[in-house]
């Protein structure tokens, strides 16, 4: 993806200039108006969205009328998703927010055309890697990798004497719901002993390898070798209650066995983890609950806002 145009404004809700370079820092765009502590720090927007607005405006836009800081070429940018990464030589963005709301009145483009682009095809980042930008620099883009560990806990299935169906079964339903988003994830499977000290070392493994989420299946319940959430809890750093809750008397009012499994949510570090019972019925039932507000928790983890 080449860089075409940088921009810069010295007041919001005006056209930006475009000028030699940008500099960017931990706030975004060096002497920006839109520079801060939040999340929208960087807008940028592709001549491909240029070149359709000025056919519709029956004009030519120039670049950084859009109050846009980075015009770009060869990338459809409304096609990329919160938390991808344009990457430099010297520089590093991560996706934040595609559109949003365009301020109508107190829109430049929007007062002389009645209409603009940025709402829709605009999107926003935040500078990871501080550095300076130029017209004819390139960034690489580089989707984000959801990263799954799927641990499925049971003596007989980590000995071979039946297969496990858990498991898979969750693999098989993240990626059915991350193909209907156009995400790309990477999944693993283990199949484990109910044993504490396995588990624990299983997860801490997965702390340090970066996964996004860990989901475990089976020893939730109340049985001699149920050790998953006596494991789990004591490593949380936060508990999130209300989803676990909510699926237990979602499913508990038509049968009440389903209230017997302690199964937990919560946060270690930047990593979710979900417990969940050991049955087929129970995995199928806990993950359309849980897979609802997956993403989004995974943003918030991050700091963005995608209400």
């Amino acid at each position: 993806m080449k860089i075409l145009s940088v921009n810069i404004s010295e007041k919001k809700g005006t056209v930006k200039k475009p000028v030699a370079e940008i500099q960017l820092n931990r706030y975004g765009v060096m002497e920006d108006a839109h520079s801060g502590s939040w999340h929208r720090q960087v807008s940028l927007l592709g001549k491909e969205s240029f070149d359709r607005f000025a056919a519709m405006a029956g004009r030519e836009i120039a670049f950084g009328e859009f109050a846009e800081n980075i015009t770009t070429e060869g990338l459809e940018l409304v096609k990329t998703a919160p938390l991808d990464r344009l990457v430099g030589k010297d520089v590093e963005l991560e996706i934040t927010q595609i559109g949003k709301e365009c301020h109508g009145s107190s829109c430049a483009i929007f007062k002389e055309v009645g209409n603009c682009v940025m709402p829709k095809e605009g999107i926003f980042a935040r500078v990871i890697r501080q550095g300076v930008l130029r017209p004819g620099d390139e960034l690489e883009y580089q989707p984000k990798v959801f990263r799954f560990q799927v641990i499925t806990l049971s003596d007989r299935a980590s000995r071979g004497e039946y297969e496990d169906r858990s498991g898979p079964r969750i693999v098989e339903l993240l990626k059915k719901h991350f193909e209907s988003s156009n995400r790309q994830i990477h999944i693993d499977l283990n199949v484990i002993p109910d044993d504490a000290t396995n588990l624990s070392m299983l997860i801490e493994k997965s702390l340090y390898e970066e996964y996004d989420v860990i989901l475990t299946t089976g020893g939730t319940g109340v049985g001699p070798r149920d050790i998953t959430v006596e494991t789990v809890r004591p490593m949380l750093h936060k508990e999130i209650p209300g989803i676990m809750e909510n699926i237990r008397i979602k499913y508990g009012t038509r049968k009440p066995n389903a209230l017997l499994s302690c199964g937990i949510a919560g946060l270690i570090g930047e990593t979710l983890v979900y417990t969940l019972p050991g049955s087929i019925k129970a995995v199928n039932e806990y993950m359309e609950e849980i897979l609802k507000t997956l993403e989004h928790l995974i943003y918030m983890r991050h700091g963005l806002d995608s209400h």
